[in-house]
């Protein structure tokens, strides 16, 4: 399958924000990754509910909605109700996991559970085939703009080996530090789904670079 490109609209302009959401609309990208922070899970205040409520007005494409939040489980309906195709939670802010991912999946959603850089893979293998997507974080959350942690690329290689070794059908998300520097080696690895944030929104020509990303690796899947 090629791979997605979801990128995240918390590196866009919020100065032209409707500008920035009809130019990912018109662009080979395949999904809105869509940063959720509640200054609390993470050192971070992101958009609420009104601002998703815009974005998905005037969207064309899926809403890949990330929460890095505590308690999500408290929140998760309104986020389905407002539009999100994709949601995803974090290993590390839910008590009962696979509670709350009944809960995503009971709403006719899309389930997601995303692992910080420090949280093995291995803590997923009990909900693996539950679940549509494994989020992996590379950079710590909390801020666009990180360095790309490497440890990812082999962490997504074992991610990958899990998933093929249950006959799951979970896609692997990356998240943090994405672009064209590393996204062929992320691909190679096993990753299905890669969030670009300042390397889409913050590139002289995003819609190339999403072209570009949208592309790279051709080969992976044309052997």
């Amino acid at each position: 399958m090629k791979h997605l490109i979801a990128p995240s609209v918390l590196a866009a302009d919020f100065n032209k924000l409707e500008k920035d959401i009809n130019m990912v609309n018109e662009s080979l990208a395949d999904w809105f990754h869509i940063d959720v922070m509640d200054g609390h899970f993470v050192p971070n205040i992101s958009f609420g509910m009104p601002v998703i409520k815009a974005i998905k007005k005037v969207a064309k494409k899926p809403l890949d909605v990330h929460l890095m939040i505590s308690n999500p489980d408290q929140y998760i309906e309104e986020f389905a109700n407002i539009g999100a195709d994709v949601i995803t939670v974090h290993y590390e802010a839910c008590t009962h996991l696979h509670r709350t991912i009944g809960m995503i999946k009971d709403l006719n959603k899309k389930a997601g559970v995303a692992l910080n850089p420090h949280t093995p893979v291995e803590h997923l293998k009990d909900v693996l085939e539950d679940i549509d997507l494994v989020l992996l974080m590379s950079v710590n959350p909390g801020f666009g703009g990180q360095k790309f942690i490497y440890n990812t690329i082999p962490k997504t290689r074992r991610l990958k080996d899990m998933i093929i070794v249950k006959n799951a059908k979970a896609q692997i998300e990356i998240d943090g530090g994405v672009g064209l520097q590393n996204a062929e080696k992320l691909l190679q690895a096993g990753a299905d789904v890669l969030v670009a944030g300042s390397a889409v929104f913050k590139s002289d020509n995003p819609t190339s670079t999403i072209s570009r990303l949208k592309n790279i690796g051709k080969e992976i899947y044309e052997v």
